[in-house]
């Protein structure tokens, strides 16, 4: 049985027996399905993440369509996480 389409391993990793997978993401008719370990003993260790997930989201964006630069697409994703952080 075939399983989900995934990313391949960054190439710092290859061959470190030192490295955790910390987080998986899906998207599984429309949603997000997750997985993860807590990994961190502080919670901003997840911000840190995050923000650079947004980062590297907000690139790719201005990269690969219409929006003009990454501060600019960056905008848009900034707008959503604080949208949905203030309802959780």
């Amino acid at each position: 049985m075939p399983g989900p389409k995934e990313q391949p391993l960054p190439p710092d990793i290859a061959g470190r027996d030192d490295a955790t997978e910390i987080l998986r993401a899906f998207v599984v008719d429309g949603g997000l399905s997750i997985a993860f370990t807590r990994a961190f003993e502080e919670p901003d260790m997840w911000g840190l993440l995050l923000v650079d997930i947004a980062r590297h989201a907000a690139r790719a964006y201005a990269r690969e369509s219409d929006y003009t630069d990454a501060t600019q697409s960056c905008k848009h994703l900034r707008l959503a996480s604080c949208a949905d952080c203030q309802a959780a």
